[in-house]
């Protein structure tokens, strides 16, 4: 009398003798390949069930662990099927591109209209705000700290509002009016901006030659 091994395998389900196309009977195909518990290779029962020229075995009709890999394998492949149609090949690198796009735009600012009434011209606030900082640093005595330039009203007007760093060798006010000359005229003549305003605000106090040669005399940092 045979006696039961615990390694003997189980014996095959019907239909498992028939020649079969692609791997061998128990040689999974890849590593991950699932055996369900009716001892068939997953891949092997997904395989036949996709081929509509080949007779279903007997064992796979009848199996209900066949039926419900196959079941829940169609249900995976049609819902995947769905989102290639959605996100079709290259999608994906263009929507990088229009976000990296975005982003860009986002860095430079708003974009704020020139003074052409013909034609639809624009430049971005930081790049214009750039120029304006270079055109108040040229003022002896002034350094511009920050430049922040807004759209007025519906025109192609654009207010600029603009700290300084400044020396105390000289009257503010006088400094203050040179530095807006100065702004406007490189807005309008450099840029094409029509600016309506500039609004200059001190938040610092540059130190001058004559002050680091007096020891003891307050500067910018001093309270």
């Amino acid at each position: 009398m045979a006696m039961n091994n615990a390694h003997t395998r189980p014996s095959a389900p019907p239909g498992a003798n028939r020649p079969r196309t692609g791997p061998a009977a128990g040689a999974r195909p890849f590593a991950d390949d699932e055996v369900l518990p009716c001892g068939r290779l997953l891949s092997q029962v997904w395989e036949q069930a996709q081929d509509d020229g080949r007779a279903v075995e007997p064992h796979t009709m009848s199996c209900p662990h066949c039926r419900e890999a196959v079941e829940g394998l169609a249900t995976v492949n049609a819902a995947a099927q769905a989102l290639r149609a959605e996100d079709p090949p290259g999608l994906r690198a263009l929507t990088d591109r229009v976000m990296d796009a975005v982003r860009a735009e986002a860095r430079l600012g708003r974009l704020l209209p020139l003074a052409d009434p013909d034609r639809d011209l624009r430049i971005a606030e930081t790049a214009a705000a750039q120029v304006l900082r270079q055109a108040a640093d040229s003022v002896p005595g002034a350094r511009a700290a920050a430049c922040k330039l807004a759209p007025e009203g519906q025109s192609t007007g654009v207010r600029v509002t603009m700290t300084l760093a400044v020396a105390l060798d000289r009257p503010l006010p006088d400094l203050a009016d040179q530095v807006r000359r100065t702004v406007l005229h490189s807005a309008g003549q450099e840029l094409g901006l029509t600016v309506t305003a500039v609004d200059i605000t001190v938040v610092d106090v540059l130190e001058t030659v004559s002050q680091r040669l007096v020891p003891g005399l307050p500067t910018g940092g001093g309270t």
